[in-house]
């Protein structure tokens, strides 16, 4: 395996392009040889690094990319992409968990709306099931926004210990901005048209040796 490149960039172990780690994914090879995701890039070993794209992890899970990096034969989970998604869209929510515990978001119309009217939102969160026209509303005359939808009120709901939440909005700050960057790295695997969306997908758990 090559050796780990240091500072803010990274190169795709497909395109060759090398980009932001924000805008990447980590794995690395357990030691019975196994491809695993490291979502948070701190897992011990040398990593191979992707662009967050749905087609770049297609490509290296059949055409053999980890097995050129780790130069040696590995396992790789056949719903690699839904398990990484997965693992994104568990982060989006633990982030927004965080910002509820220190008070750096509300939840609901009325409060979203009052932040983003009064300009305090830095990010504003949808359900994709909640009404079309009343998330509009919650918007209405705002600009240059950052928007992420996510795919369901009850799975935003838990973050706020509810049954469902349509609307949350976050104050800036460096959870926004956590926030947003696992959301744009979902988006990117999961192949929405926007960079502020995201949709659950479901894994299941199998192996296949390439």
């Amino acid at each position: 395996m090559e050796h780990e490149e240091r500072g803010p960039l990274r190169r795709c172990a497909v395109t060759r392009v090398r980009l932001p780690k924000e805008e990447m994914i980590r794995f690395v090879i357990s030691p019975d040889g196994v491809v695993i995701p490291d979502l948070s890039a701190r897992l011990p070993g040398r990593g191979i690094w992707l662009s967050a794209r749905a087609d770049v992890l297609e490509t290296a899970r059949t055409r053999g990319a980890f097995a050129r990096a780790a130069r040696g034969r590995v396992v790789i989970h056949p719903d690699l992409t839904h398990l990484v998604e997965d693992g994104l869209l568990r982060r989006m929510m633990d982030v927004a968990g965080l910002a509820r515990r220190a008070g750096q978001i509300v939840c609901g119309f009325a409060k979203a709306r009052e932040w983003v009217v009064g300009g305090r939102a830095g990010l504003v969160i949808q359900a994709a099931d909640g009404s079309p026209d009343e998330r509009k509303r919650v918007l209405s005359g705002a600009r240059d926004l950052p928007v992420t939808v996510v795919p369901t009120a009850s799975g935003l709901g838990a973050a706020f210990g509810r049954d469902h939440v349509v609307h949350a909005a976050m104050l800036h700050g460096e959870l926004a901005r956590r926030f947003r960057i696992e959301s744009e790295r979902f988006a990117g695997l999961s192949g929405r048209a926007g960079p502020n969306s995201a949709e659950r997908s479901a894994g299941r758990c199998e192996q296949a040796g390439t």
